[in-house]
């Protein structure tokens, strides 16, 4: 009998054990999350504050817009560039858990961008977010620039599904929608990209350059080049990492994985 009353407590004695680690475990885990989070907001001022210092030629309002804007695509970009490093150079597979925090800070970047254009630029005004404005010489409104309403519709439907990605960016969402689904959501991360491309794009290539309206502006926005070339390049990244073959059997990157 004594036998098997010390052979019952030991299972308790274990899982008591097991619970008491889990707990600074899981603890040590929210606080790197939490230390990766304000490294990562610290990553985005700074880009914000590089952007603004190299803009001097705009006014004070555009130049602010645009320095966020470009600051959330830098993040769109890192966070996109992850992935396919990791795949194909296995040794850097600890960058990952940098993703997620670069993934939200860029669709709160992205936001702080859209609720800027809206503010400063549309003035809550719809039809000035499509791109029409009231014209005296003609007494109504018209609309000047065709692909500016376009471009901020590709923008919205951007910022929209970042957010999505972003409010589904945890462990608790992951559980709930199961990693089948959350796996397909997620892969809406690459039509960010190229829809982030075609708005910032249109900006940078097409607005501002000379209209029958105005006249062009002295100095070119600077960003234009690496901009598309930075995009292009993880596009091609990620295409490579696509098609790299699979492991063999019993190869070294099979077991380090």
């Amino acid at each position: 009998m004594a036998t098997q009353t010390s052979t019952k407590k030991k299972p308790a004695s274990g899982s008591k054990t097991k619970s008491t680690k889990q707990i600074p475990n899981s603890s040590a885990r929210s606080g790197q999350r939490l230390l990766r989070h304000a490294a990562v907001a610290v990553l985005s001022a700074g880009l914000v504050w590089i952007f603004w210092l190299t803009r001097s030629n705009w006014t004070g309002d555009m130049r602010f817009w645009k320095a966020v804007g470009d600051a959330s695509y830098m993040l769109l970009l890192l966070s996109l560039v992850i992935g396919p490093i990791a795949k194909l150079a296995p040794s850097t597979r600890s960058l990952l858990r940098w993703r997620r925090q670069i993934g939200i800070w860029f669709a709160l970047t992205a936001s702080l961008h859209g609720f800027l254009i809206l503010n400063g630029w549309a003035r809550w005004s719809l039809r000035r977010f499509l791109g029409y404005e009231f014209v005296p010489q003609l007494g109504r409104e018209v609309r000047l620039e065709p692909g500016f309403g376009l471009s901020n519709i590709i923008g919205s439907v951007a910022l929209i599904l970042a957010l999505i990605l972003a409010a589904t960016s945890s462990d608790f969402a992951l559980r709930r929608l199961g990693r089948p689904a959350w796996t397909w959501l997620h892969r809406f991360a690459q039509s960010v990209l190229l829809l982030a491309l075609l708005h910032g794009g249109y900006f940078l290539f097409i607005h501002y350059t000379p209209s029958f309206h105005k006249a062009p502006l002295p100095n070119l926005d600077w960003f234009r080049v690496p901009f598309l070339v930075a995009g292009l390049a993880v596009v091609a990244l990620q295409a490579t990492a696509f098609i790299k073959p699979a492991s063999k059997p019993g190869s070294r990157a099979q077991v380090r994985t």
